[in-house]
């Protein structure tokens, strides 16, 4: 493995994380929500009214803010190794592993772990526990 040090950016990566902090507590202070996307995009799916205007502007916001960044610096394009079935697998089985953990990485790990929330706790440790030892089996032990 080796690392790409010409796209390793501490200060932005501190700046995005701190933005992705400011509105987590802001969304759980002013809304009483949390900023969980599998949830804001759930709640999507199946709208109740009154609900919708504020997750079209979160989704809105993940759509935009990325092209907005792009405009003002240079963006490093990532590589994928892994080809259409593989990446239409591991979106299906993240999907269900939101639905049997009630919540996602942003949910459980943003914002349950900042409120000491023992199930997201455990929610995160298995999230990323199935990563490590998925990278660990496909790329490591059957490449």
């Amino acid at each position: 493995m080796t690392i790409a040090w010409n796209a390793f950016t501490p200060w932005t990566a501190l700046a995005g994380g701190a933005l992705i902090g400011l509105a987590a507590s802001a969304l759980a202070l002013l809304g009483g929500r949390i900023a969980g996307i599998s949830g804001i995009l759930g709640g999507l799916l199946r709208p109740s009214t009154g609900d919708v205007a504020w997750r079209v502007a979160f989704v809105l916001g993940l759509v935009i803010a990325p092209m907005a960044w792009a405009l003002a610096a240079p963006v490093h394009v990532p590589t994928i190794d892994s080809g259409l079935v593989e990446l239409v697998a591991a979106g299906l089985l993240v999907g269900i592993g939101t639905r049997y953990g009630s919540g996602c990485t942003s949910g459980h790990g943003v914002c349950g772990l900042s409120r000491l929330s023992p199930r997201s706790l455990v929610a995160t440790l298995s999230f990323m526990g199935a990563g490590f030892a998925t990278v660990l089996v496909l790329r490591h032990l059957l490449a």
